[in-house]
């Protein structure tokens, strides 16, 4: 990579074009007092290292600059999947806070990374799918979304900002390869090639394209690592508070672990919850209806994949432990806010469905969040619902930055410093889950930048073969769900404390009692007071055409359920 420079990767300062009318948001900027910053700064330096990590001979972390931030982002990753990640747990969870009902607004990668980015929920950013003409990188560039988002906010505010790893699928296609998108000073991310196989890969490091092998040096976690470390250092030695972007691919099909983890896990078979292979489905919508019960060899394909997605995870694992070490060794870690969490989940042999994700049910829409930084409460646990709508909020607060387009969600940097906090009064009562169909690109866009591999819900694995669908579609080609059996309608539902709700284009419904039912074995909609289900429509009518404050306004009234 070039040599660390201060705004090399800038644009103009005029980051922000008149955005389309259905997007533009209300209210405020969530931007939070230098005094709150200033107490969690002086509260950090009085807390102690990670265990086994000392900080550096003789450091004195400053409160004098803005804390630096580094978000770490997995691909597909489940909330269960941290039993593979013991030195996250060390690091990150025991050293910070775990949010322990956080949710994802589209559980599908790129309308997930752009809500990320921007703070919104996907019916405001129009990014609604990974492709097609509603949909991925293509479409949040036209669209100008990337001119606004928590990257423009901290390099405005004085940050150097980095992403290394994983943009917005399809990236670069029509915008060309040596393209940067606003706000990041130094970037790096797959041009072409194969980047989900962890090989054989282009990167676009700022500007210029960087051509990777099959080597064990060209393993692309590895190398997003080293590239984030080497960001971190040259941030360090300028004193400038650095904003550090690591999005891995792992552990994404086709889950290619690193060379030393291939024999990792021997005989590891997915979980046989309760929901796996679900027996009687006859209270489910129709598309799960309609899935047969899981075969002997679909049940091996999908521990196959489990056991390939917790390899891939052992280098994400070394990643973490490795950056705590650089910051250490920069004297940075106790002014560094470490953010750890997946743009969506996956479900894997849940009512019967093989792999894949796209649904309301919680393998796919709870998330892991783990935050550690100054003045965080070390082994806390918030209990507060929160969604990846809050992440550019929280960041942007943390660093005082302005998110120029009023973002939907809030900041969680409340939420931090008291151990265990109680849910805050007029705190959301509500997430809002949504989920489209991809429609037809209204330009050809084959040759398309990155692009996902078929989970198995939507490859064709009728055949004998074991082997796992790895080639990415074509993005001429139709998707097909559920191994081409029925498609995913679209849908909107509340993510509650207690209860999951969610309506479907084909008119059904589905209606959970989390705390009796945590499998979802049971609809209980068809067996809802007329009051309740009335209750739950007007609060979901309400927040299909929230924008910026009155999103939180709409999630925060009471909602009493009869």
């Amino acid at each position: 990579m070039a040599p660390y420079r201060r705004g090399s990767m800038s644009r103009t300062a005029s980051h922000v074009p008149t955005p389309r009318r259905d997007r533009v948001g209300l209210g405020r900027g969530h931007v939070w007092s230098e005094a709150v910053l200033a107490v969690l700064l002086v509260a950090g330096c009085a807390t102690s290292s990670s265990p086994g990590r000392r900080s550096a001979q003789g450091a004195t972390p400053s409160s004098r600059r803005k804390p630096n931030v580094l978000f770490v982002l997995t691909d597909d990753m489940r909330l269960d999947d941290l039993r593979f990640m013991p030195k996250v747990r060390e690091l990150i969870r025991d050293q910070g806070v775990s949010f322990d009902r956080y949710f994802d607004n589209v559980t599908l990668c790129c309308p997930a990374r752009t809500s990320i980015l921007r703070g919104q929920y996907s019916h405001n950013t129009g990014v609604l799918t990974n492709g097609g003409g509603n949909g991925g990188f293509e479409t949040a560039h036209a669209d100008m979304v990337e001119q606004s988002t928590i990257a423009t906010a901290m390099h405005d505010a004085g940050y150097a900002t980095g992403l290394f790893g994983k943009y917005l699928n399809g990236y670069p296609h029509t915008a060309g390869p040596a393209y940067v998108p606003p706000g990041w000073d130094q970037w790096s991310s797959s041009s072409k090639g194969n980047a989900y196989g962890e090989y054989d890969y282009t990167l676009n490091e700022n500007g210029k394209q960087v051509d990777y092998g099959h080597g064990p040096d060209d393993y692309g976690t590895d190398v997003y690592t080293r590239q984030t470390r080497d960001f971190i250092t040259r941030a360090a030695s300028t004193s400038t508070p650095f904003f550090a972007y690591l999005a891995v691919y792992a552990p994404h099909s086709p889950s290619t672990p690193a060379p030393q983890d291939t024999r990792a896990f021997p005989g590891l078979k997915a979980p046989r919850d309760p929901a796996y292979d679900e027996a009687d489905v006859s209270d489910k919508p129709r598309y799960i209806q309609a899935l047969p019960p899981l075969t002997p060899q679909r049940q091996r394909l999908i521990d196959r994949r489990y056991r390939k997605r917790a390899q891939s995870l052992q280098a994400v694992d070394r990643s973490v432990a490795s950056l705590v070490d650089a910051l250490d060794a920069k004297r940075q870690l106790d002014d560094t806010y470490v953010i750890f969490t997946s743009d969506n989940g996956f479900h894997l042999g849940q009512h019967r469905m093989p792999s894949g994700k796209q649904t309301a049910y919680e393998t796919d829409i709870h998330l892991p969040l783990l935050i550690r930084g100054p003045g965080v409460a070390k082994a806390s646990h918030v209990t507060a619902l929160t969604g990846n709508v809050d992440l550019a909020p929280t960041i942007a607060a943390i660093g005082g930055g302005r998110l120029t387009d009023n973002p939907d969600g809030r900041s969680l940097v409340p939420l931090l410093t008291t151990k265990n906090p109680r849910v805050p009064a007029h705190w959301r009562q509500v997430f809002l889950l949504e989920h489209w169909t991809e429609t037809s690109a209204q330009q050809d866009r084959s040759g398309a930048g990155q692009l996902e591999p078929d989970d198995l819900d939507q490859a064709d694995t009728t055949s004998s073969s074991d082997a796992q669908p790895t080639t990415p579609t074509s993005a001429a080609a139709p998707r097909r769900s559920l191994a081409g059996r029925s498609r995913i309608p679209e849908f909107q539902g509340l993510r509650l404390p207690t209860y999951t709700y969610v309506e479907y284009s084909t008119g059904e419904r589905e209606l959970y009692d989390l705390t009796r039912d945590p499998d979802e074995l049971n609809n209980i909609a068809g067996a809802a007071s007329p009051a309740r289900l009335d209750a739950l429509h007007q609060r979901l009518d309400a927040m299909r055409s929230c924008a910026g404050a009155t999103c939180p306004a709409r999630e925060s009234a009471p909602l009493v359920l009869r």
